[in-house]
């Protein structure tokens, strides 16, 4: 499922036009970036945590040279689904497979 996808889906489902839905999306996405830039976290109850996530320093190796670089430490975004979220997928899984 993409976003414009998505916005259909969730207008159909509200009854609101899809270009309000849009709106709220693309407000919804740029708050979620914003605060874990910030470093805090976005917390969803039943869905899952957005954070920002620290990578140490490491060493990698260029497969081309076959030499061994040091990457800088950096943050990522990260997320990390709740349990609710985790067991629907799970249990959606089982089912397919019986």
């Amino acid at each position: 499922m993409n976003k414009s996808q998505l916005v259909e889906t969730i207008a159909e489902r509200t009854r609101l036009p899809a270009n309000e839905v849009a709106v709220v999306i693309d407000a919804f996405i740029d708050t979620v970036r914003r605060k874990v830039v910030q470093g805090e976290k976005v917390v969803l109850s039943g869905f899952g945590t957005f954070h920002r996530q620290a990578r140490a320093r490491r060493t990698a190796r260029n497969i081309w040279a076959d030499q061994p670089i040091t990457v800088k430490p950096t943050n990522v975004p990260a997320f990390r689904p709740g349990k609710p979220f985790k067991q629907a997928v799970a249990r959606r899984r089982r089912s397919i497979r019986t």
